[in-house]
């Protein structure tokens, strides 16, 4: 039987991403016995491109500092294969010194006036000049000649990011032959030239992918792969033209370089991440991560510890979603010793568990669904806000609620039927024709859907529609117009546009207690399930953008909005117009059984920039009365605290729980784990499984206690610091 590739097999990695003075001081028996205690499996060595870690060849090929005719990264290789270690060339190739741009200055971008573009002091290489097409590929068989890696990556492989335009020769001449028209003169969404750009872009990255990998499986074999660095961060691939669904289905393995979280979202973005890019890239694939030792923040100290408590959150998180470990130090020698010690008991518990951190099927109740061209031709300069928190307040309503699920792509929908319960769209409002043909698929199967905003209301590049494309699906018809705003609110001002509210619909009102609106309809009923738990209110606030909807005789309208009034001063601050007939919440049930919901109101939006608890509620309210109880898993006792995600292996289940408290708000100082418990996890039974099943807990090493409840069974934890690992075996 042949043995599988090293892209199948290498689940632990390291880096000592080497600094130009190394060469005089690297300590190759220290970090052999580091290699050792940490567990590692390969590593990524420094070999070329902004600096030359062994004697090139090429004169403009700068050796490091301290190389003189050194081989460090030979030496390096060497020991790495005494070791029983792969290797992956590491390549830093897109910023070259002021020499080389003396010897080639068309092989730099420049700016509409003809200005080379440069970062600090280094010249920006053109990704369509010979330098990609003609330097580096030498460059890389050289490397290949000297050392056979099994692979290489690439740091800054993607060239210039969107904020700038390079009018060199070679991408006046490239752009022209492909468009037939002249590049973009400025950035400008509603010029035909620049969407062009921008697409032309994408495939031109997609196309250097791919000649780089040729050019290194020819020199080094069917498996020496050129594998770049992905960023995590859907914006950031975007900036740098980077497609995910192309890029990944062309590579065996995904570098991910997603160091750290952001000011923005918490430890869950690395489990969302390692989800959403095994669900593009698929689960057979591995995704080692970049994970810095030393300290990330505002500002960055490269050359101090990372406090291990952030590490462990951010690598068990990762874990969780399907990503392995990949430690990483600056420099090869540091006075702050203590960033050495804080990978080995987290790369040793995974080398005892990894037989349950790979090769395992992912389960979900609902799917997110996302798309690269949504955040360009529907977010553009402004994806953050209208695209990405429409995203991030929907998947952290469901975290907060303990609600599983699995981001998917939109050309991935037809694959979702048999899979999720529930689909939801946020404000996903650049939608193709085959996108839309697949959600009414999904939901003429009898399954649900829940909308948001404008979600399809465009075409895949930006083209607005004149209604809704799944108007006939939902019942909701865009009249044009809107209410509200998207913008932040300004507490300088003393009214504001995001000063809204909704108005629960009084004909579903329950009774209340307390003084109520004597002018308002009366009503007994009580409410739908999706306004559950807000009882005694009959207003929530809003603050968010409103498109103007109709709907059809069969969908209820569960909210309404209520315009802006004045915030100050305080005697000043009453409802002008305390009704409206503009629908903000819509629900429809079709005939097999399938439950539609439209957000029309963003409150996922606000959700993830306002935190108003109550938009995350209705969002799982809506979720929860879809699924019924069909859920595959529901948790109690975390107050929001814990996130599960579910995996299926063989006659087993295996669930992450991962501790979601944040005690510091700026990114890698983290310094305190504060567990949460005793938590309740309720799983239900797999079709054929047992009474009863054993349960064991990877972390704390413990057993759980279990008992059948129904069709589902019942496991009480104790508590979880930073994260534990749930396997349930069925085969007992």
């Amino acid at each position: 039987m042949a043995l599988e590739p090293w892209y199948k097999t290498t689940l632990r990695w390291a880096q000592t991403n080497l600094v130009e003075i190394d060469p005089a001081r690297y300590d190759e028996q220290w970090w052999r016995e580091h290699w050792r205690r940490t567990r590692i499996q390969g590593v990524i060595v420094n070999a070329g491109g902004i600096v030359a870690y062994y004697p090139s060849e090429f004169p403009l090929h700068h050796r490091a500092e301290t190389l003189g005719e050194r081989d460090l990264y030979g030496e390096i290789v060497k020991a790495a294969r005494e070791e029983g270690l792969k290797v992956i060339a590491r390549m830093d190739s897109n910023r070259v010194a002021e020499d080389f741009y003396r010897a080639h200055p068309d092989w730099i971008c420049i700016d509409i006036d003809g200005k080379p573009y440069r970062q600090a002091d280094k010249y920006v290489t053109c990704i369509n000049s010979p330098y990609y097409s003609e330097y580096l590929p030498k460059i890389m068989e050289e490397i290949i000649g000297r050392s056979q890696p099994d692979g290489f990556a690439d740091n800054s492989w993607a060239g210039i990011p969107r904020k700038n335009i390079c009018y060199c020769q070679h991408c006046t001449k490239q752009f022209r032959e492909w468009s037939n028209v002249e590049l973009p003169r400025r950035h400008d969404w509603a010029d035909e030239s620049y969407r062009l750009w921008i697409r032309w872009n994408f495939k031109r990255r997609t196309d250097l992918w791919e000649f780089n990998n040729k050019v290194t499986t020819k020199a080094g074999g069917e498996h020496c792969a050129w594998m770049g660095m992905i960023s995590g961060d859907v914006l950031n691939n975007n900036n740098r033209f980077i497609d995910l669904p192309s890029i990944l289905a062309r590579s065996p393995i995904v570098m991910l370089d997603h160091q750290r979280r952001n000011t923005t979202d918490g430890f869950e973005d690395n489990t969302e991440v390692g989800k959403r890019l095994h669900e593009v890239g698929g689960w057979d694939k591995l995704i080692p991560e970049s994970t810095p030792q030393y300290q990330l923040g505002s500002p960055a100290f490269r050359l101090a510890s990372m406090p291990p408590a952030e590490v462990r959150l951010w690598s068990s998180a990762g874990f969780a979603g399907g990503i392995q470990p990949w430690w990483h130090h600056i420099g090869s020698l540091h006075e702050d010793r203590r960033q050495y010690n804080t990978a080995e008991p987290i790369f040793t518990w995974h080398e005892v568990n990894q037989e349950i951190l790979v090769n395992r099927k992912p389960q979900a109740d609902v799917a997110v669904v996302w798309s690269q061209g949504n955040h360009n031709f529907h977010g553009q300069d402004q994806a953050n806000d209208r695209t990405m928190n429409p995203y991030r307040g929907t998947t952290r309503a469901l975290d907060r609620a303990g609600i599983t699920y699995l981001p998917v792509h939109a050309d991935d929908i037809g694959k979702a039927a048999d899979r999720f319960g529930v689909l939801i769209l946020p404000n996903l409002a650049a939608m193709s024709d085959s996108q839309v043909a697949a959600v009414e698929a999904f939901a003429a199967q009898g399954r649900s859907v829940i909308a948001s905003s404008e979600s399809s209301l465009y075409g895949e590049y930006g083209n607005k529609r004149a209604d809704f494309a799944l108007a006939k699906l939902f019942g909701v018809h865009a009249k044009g117009g809107s209410r509200g705003a998207q913008e932040a609110a300004n507490p300088d001002i003393e009214t504001s546009l995001r000063h809204t509210y909704l108005r629960l619909s009084p004909e579903l009102r329950a009774k209340v207690h307390g003084p109520r609106d004597k002018t308002a309809p009366a009503a007994d009923g009580s409410r739908h399930p999706v306004l559950g738990g807000l009882d005694g209110t009959d207003t929530l606030p809003f603050g968010g953008y409103l498109p103007v909807v109709s709907v059809e005789d069969d969908v209820k309208v569960l909210a309404t909005f209520i315009p802006d009034f004045p915030i100050y001063p305080p005697e000043t601050s009453w409802m002008r117009q305390p009704y409206s007939d503009l629908p903000a919440i819509t629900v429809r049930e079709t005939a097999k059984g399938g439950k539609l919901v439209w957000f029309v109101a963003d409150l996922d939006r606000c959700y993830a920039r306002d935190e108003q608890f109550e938009h995350a509620k209705l969002i799982a309210n809506a979720v929860r009365w879809m699924l019924g109880d069909k859920s595959l898993l529901s948790l109690e006792g975390t107050h929001g605290f814990l996130t599960a995600t579910l995996y299926s292996q063989d006659s087993r289940q295996i669930i992450h729980l991962n501790n979601r408290i944040l005690t510091s708000r700026v990114p890698g100082r983290q310094n305190e784990l504060l567990p949460i418990g005793p938590v309740t996890v309720r799983l239900r039974k797999q079709p054929g499984a047992s009474i009863s099943a054993d349960v064991s807990l990877r972390v704390s090493g413990r057993k759980a206690p279990a008992k059948s409840e129904g069709n589902e069974l019942v496991i009480e934890i104790g508590d979880v610091l930073d994260h534990e690992v749930v396997v349930v075996d069925w085969s007992r």
